[in-house]
């Protein structure tokens, strides 16, 4: 048996994986669902969008690999046992992840090269349609090429869909190009094909790089680790081979491989990959280690706690691929109505065409007639072009705004959004820290403080140091020469300056040497409790004065934040893992309505769970690894791109790619507007259907008339569509003018 399907031997049941292609959306995953679900001996079914993996439970003695992967077949789609490590790509491969692509630009390629054809020969007043003329032979060859190219991988579905008898989107669409073909639209029917494969390719190139998101997680982690054997030897090993309680050595500035606990040395380890932590976090004996973590500048012995595959970083990757897996795509409402839609009108045409001449005597030519018209009229293709073109045109709006929104789900999400849960570090903070205040004591001013401060941690390398280096230059302060530098381990620095030792370091330095006042003490559980981390600064006799380091608040941040709240954004609610006093101070100047702090990744992820379950409609916002599950876990996943993670920014929906927080109101307008405008493709197409429909019931239509208003119609949807590709650039006003009234979310 392979090693990829496991037994139950007192159930007698199987579970296998198999990696199913081209599968990228909810609507796969539901003829899938439908397809193998009733059949014999089937008893789970569980998919994965995101991996494009289908794992079932079964009984093999009522059905086999070959019957599931037969019934796969069925429905357009290639199953394939799934393996850890895919051999590589063959050219059926390479076809098989850009096929889709290669026949979209085939079929955009052949529309412009028919129409202009058809133009040049006929004029371009026929060629749009605007008079009866036979089409160039050349011309009725490309749009039939531009047709089948663009329904390369649409026909197969469709043609399951009527077998069936599942009206699905697919072969909707496809009775539109057929319709259209039939009357001789071959302009409509080709743009149709060409904007419907291009709509499905979009997805499914964002799902694809969603898929490599996941793989480049893993990159977080070195893939060996340095064991010490019970002799003192050090040798690099693969850390999937690393058991739980081996000893592992980290030098300065090294990736810790495994979760561990520390065993000897003192370091201040920068966390924030993991926790999203401001400021590098001193570890000490006894302390716990994560994963994927840098080490500052102390080597660590650490004792392994977990295996690779049990680590914090492997758990982050589980809870992307669940929480994609979970949350299920909006079906579209074109879709859902066309189950109903297209049977209907085709009753109602034979309706029209027996009805008359059979019950009243009506000449049977002129009701074949009219359930033409009816037919013409009710071949859906604005309502069909209504929603693609509209995201189409507003997503390259967005593009050009810096906002990479990555589908039409998403777009539609955003404009029903009314609670934002956003992290802290990278999103409403610089994300690096800096100089806050300035305590000078014993006579000292401010300049003089930072000028000691600066001198000894010109040669350091930990992040607060160089914040207050950082501070110092631009203050005009040149770092001054300092004499016998030795770093403190886990507490801070000295140095010789003019002949007299001094020193810079922590709460617990000043402690240990004993000179600390109350006054002191009580200044610096102030300045802590602020949420900084303070520097002392002292001579070999007395103190010199306090430096208070932080992140900083991104300057339009307040802003943003009071934007989305009158753009109608109900509740905004801050998930960080820094600590307490930082997040209440950070939340507290920014404005949110809630902060919740000291978060792990898992911890962020349930705050997310809680509110979508509390208000339906929830988005998060964040830019670090550790915000990958929470993002993925929303309902919509906003990252910020220019200096987030490439997991974040990969598993995110939505990404702001110009770093720019106050975006976020105007992508909220434009997706409303975005939404508005598809509705109002799709209730004009019906409306003016209805008519036509009222009129041929009646006798009144004709031919000519409905293929008018039907072509009439599309350029209509089109040029009001095209309408949101003048929101090229953000302005603030717009989201203060947003109406207030509540969007219902599902």
């Amino acid at each position: 048996m392979n090693k990829n399907q496991r037994t139950d031997r007192n159930a007698e049941m199987v579970e296998a994986k198999y990696r199913i292609q081209g599968m990228d959306c909810a609507e796969e995953v539901d003829v899938l669902r439908k397809e193998l679900g009733p059949l014999s001996g089937v008893l789970d079914l569980r998919f994965d969008i995101l991996s494009a993996t289908m794992t079932v439970v079964y009984d093999p003695a009522r059905i086999t690999p070959s019957n599931l992967i037969e019934a796969v077949a069925r429905t357009g789609m290639r199953a394939e046992e799934w393996r850890e490590r895919a051999p590589r790509e063959d050219t059926g491969a390479h076809w098989r992840r850009w096929g889709r692509t290669v026949t979209t630009a085939i079929s955009g390629v052949f529309v412009l090269l028919s129409f202009i054809t058809h133009a040049w020969t006929a004029g371009w007043y026929v060629a749009i349609g605007g008079h009866e003329a036979p089409m160039p032979w050349l011309s009725r060859i490309l749009y039939i090429g531009a047709v089948i190219s663009g329904a390369w991988f649409i026909l197969p579905k469709a043609w399951h869909a009527l077998r069936r008898v599942r009206p699905d989107m697919n072969l909707l669409m496809t009775i539109a190009v057929a319709g259209a073909i039939g009357i001789g639209e071959y302009l409509e029917a080709a743009t149709v094909a060409f904007l419907f494969a291009l709509s499905l390719a979009l997805e499914a190139w964002s799902v694809g790089r969603a898929r490599r998101a996941i793989a480049a997680l893993l990159e977080i982690t070195p893939p060996t680790a340095r064991v010490v054997d019970a002799d003192g030897r050090e040798q690099d090993v693969a850390v999937d081979t690393v058991v739980v309680g081996s000893k592992l050595l980290v030098r300065p500035g090294e990736r810790i491989p495994l979760d561990g606990r520390v065993l000897s040395g003192e370091s201040h380890v920068n966390q924030a990959p993991i926790t999203g932590e401001s400021v590098p976090v001193e570890k000490a004996p006894g302390n716990e280690v994560f994963a994927g973590s840098i080490n500052g500048d102390g080597a660590l012995e650490i004792e392994s706690t977990k295996p690779a595959g049990d680590t914090t970083v492997a758990h982050i990757i589980r809870m992307v691929e669940q929480a994609q897996q979970e949350r299920a795509p909006m079906e579209q409402w074109v879709d859902r109505f066309a189950r109903y839609y297209t049977p209907a009108v085709l009753a109602l045409a034979a309706l029209v065409m027996l009805m008359p001449p059979l019950v009243f005597g009506g000449a049977w030519s002129d009701w074949f007639y009219q359930a033409l018209v009816l037919l013409v009229i009710a071949c859906p293709c604005a309502l069909v072009i209504s929603t693609p073109v509209s995201i189409v045109a507003a997503l390259t709006a967005a593009a050009r705004a810096g906002v990479l929104i990555k589908g039409g789900l998403h777009l539609e999400q955003a404009a029903r959004i009314r609670v934002v849960a956003l992290d802290k570090t990278g999103t409403l903070t610089e994300g690096r820290p800096q100089v806050q205040s300035i305590v000078p004591l014993a006579g000292h001013g401010e300049r003089e403080v930072i000028e000691t401060a600066a001198a000894i941690e010109a040669r350091s390398e930990h992040p607060l140091g160089q914040a207050i280096v950082r501070h110092a230059k631009s203050l005009g302060i040149p770092p001054a020469p300092a004499q016998r530098f030795q770093a403190l381990k886990g507490k801070g620095a000295t140095a010789i300056l003019n002949d007299r030792p001094a020193w810079v370091g922590s709460h617990r330095l000043l402690e240990e040497r004993g000179q600390e006042t109350p006054e002191m003490h009580d200044q610096l559980e102030q300045l802590s409790a602020a949420g900084t981390s303070v520097v002392v600064v002292g001579k070999d006799d007395h103190i010199c004065g306090f430096v208070a380091v932080g992140d900083r608040i991104r300057p339009e941040s307040t802003g943003t934040i009071k934007a989305m709240k009158a753009a109608g954004i109900e509740r905004i609610v801050m998930l960080t893992g820094d600590n307490e006093p930082t997040g209440r101070r950070i939340g507290m100047e920014t404005g949110v309505d809630e902060v919740r702090a000291e978060l792990l990744p898992d911890g962020k992820v349930a705050a997310v769970e809680e509110l979508v379950k509390r208000y339906g409609a929830v988005a998060m916002i964040g830019d670090g690894v550790n915000d990958a599950p929470a993002l993925a876990r929303a309902n919509l996943g906003i990252a910020m791109g220019a200096i987030g993670s490439d997991a974040a920014i990969e598993t995110a929906d939505i990404a702001l790619m110009s770093d720019d927080l106050s975006r976020l109101p105007w992508m909220l307008h434009h997706a409303r507007r975005t939404l508005r405008i598809i509705l109002q493709n799709i209730i004009a197409s019906l409306v003016v259907k209805g008519v036509f429909v009222l009129l041929a019931t009646r006798g009144y239509a004709t031919l000519w008339a409905a293929i008018a208003a039907d072509t009439g119609m599309s350029l209509v949807v089109v040029f009001n569509s095209l309408r949101l590709l003048k929101d090229r650039r953000p302005r603030h006003d717009t989201a203060l003018k947003l109406p207030s009234k509540r969007i219902t979310g599902r």
